[in-house]
């Protein structure tokens, strides 16, 4: 049966062939740079030393910017994709990443660091998450809604496998090279969409649209409060809702927090460089897609979202456990692979929700996810600054 369902969301990818195409190459050219940031950075703002506490302050700070502006340009920009169709967005989202890689292909100097920190936290703001969300919003227009679970478990799939190839060819290729070869197939991406990717969206004619700019944006704030505000009065009514907010908050929380240092931590202790860096975040890639495709199906129905999210949370736990405890450069390795398990946390909560709740309290609730999210980034620089209190040499 598992195999039947991902046979036909196969199928059904053939009318997204000219989307996910260029979006693999985008997000291969992305996974390829984070392995060798932390490198560059380090060199950058504390030349000769292991460990840069500049730069985990400057990364929790763009954590919180960008959580707190995407309140209001995620939904702003789901309008405007609505309004003026897919394509254009998808356009201007996916080139925005060019510009901040093209700054440290340039130069790598304190100056040039600081740039990039600049425009890669603007273009976090606009394309974090919207790419992929209009990238769905393009297959809900062009695939049967019966067909749709399927093809997008597949798009999951795509983009976890294009993580995998990234942080692969950061393995192998030459750290020179990295950046070039990360602009070029950047660039490919959009210069792709324009020719062959159509339009699935009939453009809303101009004298029904906002007057101004301006006035759109203070309209999807206005609708963002009162959603919001509707999300919070429907959590505390819930007791189960209530429940599954709050060990969302505390566990996106604590894994963000790991996750912005993580980097810097092992390259402070162990002296970790980017092949190290690509082992591990392959690790975790490759165990992701196994377990989201292949075993979530089988024990879901087996013992239930309750247990498969219990598991998830304890080995979430151990992940943060074996990191900060890690006594031998081995340990890492073995705390990356508790994340093949710990990635069914999510799976597992949305399967809960949808079990439980009507169609209306789904949309409402993946609007309050996305208001947890943003309060998780605003106390995530808290967090960096917390672990900061803690010298280097006790995991040794």
């Amino acid at each position: 049966m598992v195999l039947k369902e991902c046979v036909r969301g196969l199928k059904e990818l053939r009318p997204l062939t000219h989307l996910l195409f260029p979006l693999c190459f985008h997000w291969i050219a992305e996974a390829m740079t984070v392995s060798v940031l932390v490198d560059v950075v380090t060199s950058a703002l504390c030349p000769g030393q292991t460990t840069c506490t500049e730069a985990i302050y400057i990364s929790g700070l763009q954590q919180t910017v960008v959580g707190i502006f995407k309140m209001v340009v995620l939904p702003l920009l789901g309008q405007l994709a609505d309004e003026y169709g897919r394509k254009p967005l998808l356009l201007i989202t996916v080139s925005t990443s060019i510009f901040p890689f093209a700054v440290l292909a340039w130069n790598q100097s304190r100056e040039s660091v600081y740039v990039y920190y600049v425009l890669r936290t603007i273009s976090f703001i606009i394309s974090q998450g919207s790419i992929f969300c209009i990238a769905v919003a393009y297959a809900a227009d062009i695939i049967e809604e019966g067909n749709r679970a399927a093809a997008f478990s597949w798009i999951t799939g795509f983009f976890s496998a294009s993580h995998v190839l990234g942080n692969l060819l950061a393995r192998f290729l030459p750290e020179k090279y990295i950046f070039v070869v990360s602009i070029v197939l950047l660039i490919f991406g959009p210069v792709y969409m324009h020719f062959f990717l159509a339009e699935t969206v009939d453009r809303v004619p101009k004298r029904d649209r906002d007057s101004t700019f301006l006035t759109k944006i203070t309209n999807v704030a206005h609708k963002r409060y009162e959603s919001m505000r509707d999300a919070a009065a429907i959590v505390f009514k819930s007791p189960t809702l209530r429940g599954i907010s709050f060990v969302l908050f505390f566990y996106e929380l604590g894994m963000s927090g790991i996750s912005s240092v993580l980097l810097f931590y092992l390259k402070a202790v162990f002296g970790f460089n980017k092949n190290q860096y690509s082992e591990i975040l392959s690790m975790v890639g490759i165990g992701a897609i196994f377990s989201q495709i292949l075993v979530l199906p089988l024990l879901n129905p087996l013992v239930g979202e309750g247990w498969i999210l219990s598991l998830a949370l304890l080995a979430s736990i151990a992940y943060g456990l074996l990191y900060g405890l890690a006594w031998a450069s081995w340990v890492p390795y073995l705390s990356a692979s508790f994340g093949a398990i710990y990635i069914l946390v999510k799976p597992a909560v949305s399967n809960t929700i949808l079990t439980l709740f009507s169609s209306e309290h789904q949309r409402r609730r993946v609007i309050t996810d996305y208001f947890n999210f943003a309060i998780v980034h605003v106390l995530n620089c808290l967090t960096c600054r917390l672990m900061l209190l803690f010298p280097k040499d006790q995991a040794q």
